[in-house]
């Protein structure tokens, strides 16, 4: 058995005073918990991604908080708008409410991003103490400097451009039958766009400006200050949204105790809700955790 508890608490460094919204999970039986926070993909609210990982988790042992980060979900903030520094004191502030609970082990904290999430996690890992290990699934560990190389320094500050003219413009997250959208293809849109991802806090519009936010924010920069952090790397050998070069790299980068788990996945959301791959990245992630947490 295991308890869950509506939280709010507010974000570390910024002073804005936005209460966020989360579920907090606590395993049956004596604490304190090891626990974990987590944060997921890219418009994704704790009822979704998060929520199945943190249950996963909590069923093995762990206390765990499942949130919306600022202006997602039931969270306040400009509605649908990414922001990178804003989303990384949320992941701070998420440590220190944990921390200060009596039902959580305070020294053995660990943070768990999946998608988007992980390029998150690994920052605020890299950057905070009191964080012991970090795991990202299905890892976006983006680099500006490797979309530049991709796309050619032309063409990545033209997009930059667009994006930063049209900054609050509204634009859909997922669209069907090629539809314009921040998230395009199918594949997002099986997600989003169906059952699949059905929440009553999800809503389909971002801003054109977190285009931007995406394209510059610099998670694989992290690696080369994970010395005293233990990192797992869980991903699809076959990713069309997060590619698995970045997730290589971010392994072979990190520069202190490292793991990586290659699984057979077809579509990056199969790591969003498919067995047997969310039970594998989950079960890798909860024995990589009480390796390194105690």
């Amino acid at each position: 058995m295991t308890s869950l508890e509506r939280i709010t608490f507010t974000a570390d460094g910024l002073g804005d005073g936005l209460e966020l919204v989360g579920d907090l999970r606590l395993p049956d039986g004596p604490g304190p918990f090891p626990a974990v926070a987590l944060t997921g993909p890219f418009t994704g609210v704790k009822e979704q991604v998060t929520g199945l990982y943190a249950q996963l988790l909590t069923r093995s042992g762990f206390a765990t908080l499942a949130f919306d980060h600022r202006g997602f979900g039931e969270s306040p903030g400009r509605h649908g708008h990414e922001d990178s520094q804003g989303k990384l004191a949320d992941l701070r502030g998420a440590v220190r409410v944990l921390a200060d609970r009596t039902e959580v082990a305070g020294d053995r904290i660990a943070l768990v991003g999946i998608c988007l999430g992980a390029g998150y996690a690994v920052r605020v890992a890299a950057m905070d103490p009191r964080v012991r290990a970090v795991a990202g699934i299905a890892g976006a560990y983006n680099s500006p400097a490797w979309f530049a190389g991709k796309m050619g320094i032309d063409a990545y500050r033209s997009a930059l451009s667009t994006f930063l003219d049209r900054y609050y413009e509204p634009l859909p997250a997922v669209a069907p039958r090629g539809g314009e959208a921040a998230m395009p293809g199918q594949e997002p849109y099986a997600y989003y766009g169906t059952e699949r991802g059905a929440s009553p806090h999800w809503r389909n519009q971002v801003t054109r400006g977190s285009l931007y936010s995406l394209m510059t924010f610099d998670a694989l920069s992290a690696a080369e200050l994970l010395g005293a952090t233990p990192l797992l790397v869980v991903h699809g050998k076959v990713d069309d949204y997060c590619s698995p070069e970045l997730a290589r790299a971010m392994y072979q980068r990190a520069a202190g105790h490292k793991e990586i788990s290659w699984l057979d996945c077809e579509q990056h959301i199969d790591l969003y809700d498919v067995s047997p791959f969310v039970g594998q990245a989950g079960q890798a992630t909860a024995d990589f955790l009480h390796r390194h947490l105690g």
